[in-house]
């Protein structure tokens, strides 16, 4: 199993950008499927974006699409997550998590998860 690690929060005002990166361990990470989620204060973890084994197929939550993009490097074992166009409401710990069997519907078949990294956005 992987263990992952996220870098690249920090806060950033409305409108500007973030890039998140994931780093695994392990050499498996091509048969991981990666998605990025976060949880705000008071509220439940939601899907943010997933990217398959490859990184040639990708899904997003509606709130995000248009404005982020995931991607990775199975080479650098290294899954992104580039945020443009970054709204208060992007605010909250991101989190990425990889799904070793399968294709991913919900974050109950991820099986292992990152510590998590802040985003704050000001307004």
């Amino acid at each position: 199993q992987v263990q992952l690690v996220e870098s690249g929060g920090g806060l950033v005002q409305a409108g500007g950008s973030l890039r998140l990166s994931c780093a695994a361990s392990g050499r498996t990470f091509s048969t991981y499927y990666m998605g990025w989620f976060r949880q705000a204060p008071g509220k439940e973890r939601e899907f943010v974006a997933r990217v398959s084994r490859s990184g040639g197929s990708a899904y997003y939550a509606d709130s995000v699409k248009g404005r982020f993009t995931i991607s990775r490097d199975n080479a650098k074992n290294t899954v992104y997550l580039q945020m443009n166009s970054l709204k208060p409401e992007d605010t909250a710990v991101y989190y990425c998590a990889g799904c070793g069997r399968g294709t991913p519907v919900s974050a109950l078949e991820y099986d292992t998860w990152g510590q998590g990294t802040q985003v704050t956005v000001s307004s």
